[in-house]
């Protein structure tokens, strides 16, 4: 797909940033959150009349305003060694292998021509190959201004990108709970701190949180509390969605007098999703709320590893699988009832605001940026986190409540429209020539 040439500056746009040649820079344009909501954020902006393009390392689309960075084979070398690095420093475990990074072996950008004739570089999700947090020095010794749009919580931890419960990441890291028995004092999580602190200390940087949530771990950090920090969502296009139904699944035909309790991930057993959780609120249900559960289905969408982890729902339930057309998602929305999300942290979870989007009822636990999105008891429930029970309560609200779905549909657009996020974006750039 080849997107247009830009449109003409409008006229609000303002005068510093005309003819400024603006790069984002993600692991790829298309494969996983950030990378979704790194193009949507790229539309956003050639709308708004920026000049912009986008640099991948896993490049899949035909976009002429994307770009790939090194060969297959450095991109996939890279990959290998920082894996087997991180192998190494762990203890030979495979269980956090990829909740950490460390960005030693990366390609870097700098040498590429686009990211030469760029007047401002916003950095996105780089890890795994892409770039280390040492090229950021290159970057700002060439003069590029600089934006750091966090999707996770890699730019403030010594390597992982979600801490979870450890709050080490407060002082200088190190005694890594990622690293199993292989932690102590001065591991890689405390030397890759010290080698941000460094970096942070010589180059300015906007960063960019997409939610409050993070943003406020972002403060408490010992390497971001004194920097320039701001929350700015994702862009979402709140248009493509809608309240009503526009096709008829057959495999879906058999519930359509039901009432839909949503829950969809790229991985649904993926742990940080909680699945369990929701699996154990769907048989409360079933077993104190008979009548309830009797009107309900519940339909799974995503990638399972695991096929027996939904053997133990004993509510009527559906499991679609993987889901690769984008209009079925919001189909699905369209019918469904309830948007249910048990994960433990999410720094924007789209599903959440998808569902919204469709008219459907957000159910979820306030760790993380779903309290961007939800005003409690209004456009949707926050549960007690990790409280079972709460999360029930918050079902049995959500499919007893008679909020419009119009409502829900316009309440995304009020905060997440791309015309909003773009003038956002706008304003921080403006500040680079002030």
């Amino acid at each position: 797909m080849t997107t247009p040439a830009n449109p003409t500056t409008p006229s609000s746009l303002p005068a510093s940033l005309a003819g400024k040649k603006i790069l984002l820079v993600n692991h790829s344009e298309t494969l996983g959150g950030a990378a979704i909501v790194t193009y949507r954020l790229m539309q956003a902006l050639i709308q708004a009349g920026l000049d912009v393009k986008m640099l991948v390392y896993t490049k899949t689309s035909r976009n002429d305003l994307i770009d790939v960075v090194g060969s297959r084979f450095t991109r996939a070398t890279g990959f290998m060694l920082e894996r087997m690095q991180i192998f190494w420093y762990n203890g030979f475990n495979y269980d956090n292998l990829f909740k950490v990074s460390t960005g030693s072996f990366s390609h870097g950008i700098s040498s590429h021509p686009w990211v030469k004739e760029a007047d401002i570089v916003c950095l996105n999700w780089i890890n795994q190959g892409l770039m280390g947090v040492k090229d950021l020095l290159k970057l700002h010794r060439e003069g590029k201004k600089l934006v750091w749009t966090m999707h996770d919580m890699w730019s403030m931890t010594g390597i992982c990108h979600h801490s979870y419960e450890c709050d080490r990441y407060e002082q200088e890291c190190g005694d890594c709970p990622f690293l199993g028995g292989a932690s102590r004092p001065g591991d890689i999580s405390h030397r890759m701190w010290k080698r941000k602190h460094e970096v942070y200390s010589q180059v300015p940087v906007k960063f960019v949180a997409v939610s409050t949530w993070l943003e406020r771990r972002a403060r408490k950090s010992s390497l971001l509390r004194d920097a320039d920090v701001r929350t700015i969502p994702n862009a979402f296009p709140v248009d493509d969605f809608f309240i009503e139904p526009r096709r008829t699944v057959p495999v879906l035909e058999p519930y359509a007098d039901k009432k839909i309790i949503l829950f969809g991930a790229a991985r649904i057993d993926d742990p940080i999703k909680g699945v369990d959780m929701a699996v154990d609120a769907l048989n409360y249900i079933f077993d104190n709320y008979p009548e309830v559960a009797s009107q309900c289905v519940a339909i799974f969408y995503g990638n399972i590893r695991d096929p027996k982890i939904l053997d133990g729902v004993r509510m009527n339930h559906y499991h679609t699988g993987r889901i690769n057309d984008p209009k079925l998602i919001r189909h699905l929305n369209s019918i469904a009832k309830v948007s249910l999300s048990t994960s433990l942290y999410e720094t924007l979870p789209g599903t959440i605001i998808e569902g919204q989007a469709g008219g459907a009822i957000p159910v979820t636990f306030g760790r993380g940026g779903q309290t961007d999105i939800i005003d409690h008891l209004n456009t949707g429930y926050i549960a007690e986190y990790r409280d079972v029970k709460s999360i029930v309560k918050g079902i049995l609200w959500a499919l007893d409540s008679d909020i419009s779905r119009e409502s829900l549909h316009e309440s995304v657009r009020e905060k997440f429209s791309a015309e909003i996020i773009a003038g956002k974006y706008i304003d921080l750039f403006s500040e680079f020539y002030e």
